[in-house]
């Protein structure tokens, strides 16, 4: 497995990064950055609720020294998908605050604005969307979420190989795969804490969406991925697998930079974006 993992990770290293047309986006593009005209390592990292999927991209955030620098200057930064969720109708709102509504279908999701930001910080550019305010179920335009061009993005959330166009544009899939009985286990207590939910509330919540959903868009994603880490977070040979690619690529990208042999034209790899302090919330 260690050899297998090895394999896919040289071959991604190699593996050229095409440039994303950036035209006509539903969100705000600035330029000015250091990254601009490079094309960073876009790296999906998928998985069922709870599974870890956000413990991955932390402890590999860890490993490298990047979870407590200054999310400007990080060379590897993390997005997570539920910063897409869509503005609800009033009709949806109401069945949010009731645990009757479904964040794990593909419509809870605004498919249009992650594709457009992730082109733009593909062409590694900054960008500023609408943070998500997860107790009232909506956008809050007065608060923006900036994402920073970086080397290196990870892009995590349930349901990240599941639109065509945005798996298309990963250099590298992962799909953290976690028993299910731990995945609900895991859900529970965090629903009950962070939400406010009592018991009944999130295991209806589980049985007639999580459950169903995850059966019917997330698990069958899986045969999009080039590695897959079995029990999550755990496992630590995977995670340092995968740093160790993470880092050799940096190093590369140094030693090029250093050598003034970097082009920029992404034919190795390049800058990415961040998603702010709230990235790695998980409140669905």
């Amino acid at each position: 497995m260690v050899d297998r993992i090895k394999k896919v990770l040289d071959q991604e290293l190699l593996a050229d990064a095409s440039m994303s047309d950036t035209t006509n986006y539903n969100v705000r593009v600035t330029n000015g950055s250091t990254h601009e005209g490079k094309t960073p390592f876009l790296i999906g990292v998928a998985g069922g609720t709870a599974s870890g999927k956000s413990t991955v991209c932390k402890r590999i955030m860890e490993q490298l020294g990047q979870a407590d620098m200054d999310h400007t200057k990080r060379q590897v930064v993390c997005i997570s998908q539920d910063c897409f969720y869509r503005e609800l109708t009033p009709t949806e709102k109401i069945k949010a605050d009731k645990g009757l509504f479904n964040f794990d279908h593909p419509t809870a999701f605004n498919e249009e604005l992650m594709l457009n930001t992730l082109k733009g910080v593909l062409a590694g550019q900054r960008c500023n969307l609408p943070a998500y305010d997860y107790k009232t179920n909506s956008l809050c335009p007065e608060r923006m979420v900036t994402i920073y061009p970086a080397d290196v993005i990870l892009f995590e959330g349930i349901l990240v190989f599941y639109f065509p166009q945005i798996r298309d544009l990963f250099h590298m899939k992962l799909f953290v795969d976690t028993d299910s009985d731990t995945r609900l286990a895991r859900r529970v207590p965090r629903d009950i804490n962070e939400k406010g939910r009592d018991l009944d509330q999130v295991l209806n919540q589980y049985m007639n969406f999580v459950k169903p959903a995850f059966e019917e868009f997330c698990s069958p994603t899986k045969k999009f991925a080039d590695v897959i880490i079995p029990r999550g977070a755990d496992n630590t040979v995977a995670i340092d697998l995968i740093v160790q690619h993470i880092r050799d690529f940096l190093n590369n990208r140094c030693s090029r930079i250093t050598n003034g042999n970097d082009s920029g034209d992404g034919s190795t790899t390049t800058p990415a974006a961040d998603s702010a302090s709230t990235q790695l919330s998980r409140p669905h």
